[in-house]
């Protein structure tokens, strides 16, 4: 097959490159060529190199490894891409099968991507320990006084399955249906059987996207992980529904819409007392009992920004239904600022300042800000990278919210001050191992209990399809 011939084919289904101003890499390829544009964009896609980088040689025939070889390349960008170029690339593998399998590259998952609908999953299997800090779903009744108390437990054996089918209705339209197991948890010693637990699978991903212009994009339904502040996700990452905008220009991008937040335990201040049993009658139960964003509305917006190696973001979210003002809340402002320190480092610091509805002795604004430092990059696609990270958190009493997207504990991050120290390591292909720790963990506030919070371990496995 010519070269020539066969980049005119490939152009076709060259998606995501924008090569406006991009350079011609072949010196054998003038500018007024009828291949020049399409040649152009598939090296800027890095679908093509040429030969020793200088030269295209379009007149060369190529061989059916070169060609097999563009079309893996192709599928980089299977994303972006529309329908008739998901059916064009479906041919070429068909054609380029046995040489495809020789590059490591299964027809059968090429298949799986280029229909309109695209599959992928996750699995996760994780052992938590913090001594009393779990409860489990039975509980211990006195016979003579009948009070109920939560049995605790120091370790939690947890796992969580979610499957993702992504369907591509146009070029511009995407809708997404997913459904997630929510955090099972076993060896617990608890006797509820399996269909009648309360955690019981749900659907988490139900929206629609679509790209109304080059710059503007619209999405409404549910979906999965809503990060209030778009920073390290202290106060609330999980399940959301909304109607949302987003504008994008040049370097900045703004995000407005309006949704309500769907998952989440409420947090209700339980702490310990100097021999380690829950403190049952402290100033946060009696006073607030207790906070959750689980079924209140939002307002929000956010701008952010985003250059060679500063990210910053602020933020605002107004809450005004009934069910916030239940929970004393009446909005959430915040921001974030990200920075790469050389090739490898990168930090970040992220700020809310949560504000009541009215001012109570016990339950009054508070401040919650983190940092976290890290070495390396950790990536699914490439077994052996890995990353460690240094982080410290600091949040005043009432400060929690949410479902939180940390790692911790609600009783490490709310009212507390701590470190925390994690490695992640891709140990095959898609598999992913991590292990954090929190270390010097203090309250910030004795007044709403009278021992420190016991420090959190975590490991877990993280597999992705």
């Amino acid at each position: 097959m010519k070269k020539k011939i066969l980049a005119s084919l490939v152009a076709t289904m060259a998606v995501g490159a924008t090569c406006a101003f991009a350079a011609n890499p072949f010196v054998d390829v003038p500018t007024d060529s009828w291949a020049y544009k399409s040649v152009v964009e598939l090296a800027d896609a890095g679908i093509i190199q040429g030969v020793d980088g200088t030269y295209f040689q379009g007149s060369r025939n190529i061989t059916r490894y070169e060609a097999a070889e563009m079309t893996a390349k192709a599928m980089a960008h299977m994303d972006k891409a529309s329908v008739e170029q998901r059916a064009m690339i479906n041919k070429l593998a068909d054609e380029y099968a046995d040489e495809l399998n020789n590059l490591g590259v299964r027809v059968s998952n090429l298949e799986q991507k280029v229909g309109n609908v695209k599959m992928t999953g996750d699995f996760r299997i994780r052992y938590k320990h913090q001594s009393d800090g779990f409860t489990r779903d039975a509980a211990r009744v006195d016979p003579i006084t009948q009070k109920v108390t939560p049995l605790r437990t120091n370790d939690q054996f947890q796992y969580r399955m979610r499957l993702r089918a992504n369907a591509y209705i146009n070029d511009k339209t995407k809708a997404v249906l997913g459904i997630s197991t929510g955090n099972k948890t076993f060896f617990d010693g608890a006797s509820t059987a399996a269909s009648g637990e309360s955690t019981s699978s749900y659907v988490d991903d139900a929206y629609v996207t679509s790209d109304l212009t080059k710059n503007f994009n619209v999405k409404a339904g549910r979906w999965d992980f809503y990060n209030l502040g778009n920073g390290l996700g202290l106060q609330y990452g999980d399940t959301f529904e909304a109607m949302q905008g987003q504008y994008k220009l040049g370097n900045f991008t703004l995000t407005g819409g309006f949704g309500e937040f769907k998952e989440g335990a409420a947090y209700t201040g339980v702490y310990t007392d100097a021999d380690g049993n829950p403190v049952s009658n402290n100033k946060y139960i009696t006073q607030t009992g207790g906070h959750t964003l689980v079924g209140v509305q939002t307002g929000y917006g956010e701008i952010e920004g985003a250059f060679n190696k500063v990210g910053f973001g602020v933020y605002y979210n107004a809450f005004n239904d009934s069910t916030a003002k239940t929970q004393n809340l009446s909005k959430i402002i915040g921001g974030y600022a990200k920075f790469q320190l050389g090739d490898k480092w990168n930090l970040i610091g992220d700020y809310q300042k949560v504000k009541k509805d009215q001012t109570k002795q016990y339950d009054d604004d508070a401040n919650l800000w983190g940092a976290k430092l890290s070495y390396g990059t950790a990536a699914f696609n490439k077994a052996g990278s890995w990353d460690a990270w240094l982080e410290y958190i600091n949040a005043d009493p009432n400060a929690l919210y949410g479902s939180t997207n940390s790692w911790r504990q609600a009783n490490l991050i709310d009212n507390v001050k701590s470190w925390g120290v994690g490695v992640d390591y891709t140990i095959g292909k898609n598999v992913m191992f991590s292990v954090m720790q929190s270390f010097a963990s203090s309250l910030k506030d004795s007044s709403y209990g009278t021992k420190d919070p016991n420090e959190e371990t975590r490991a877990q496995f993280v597999f992705v399809f």
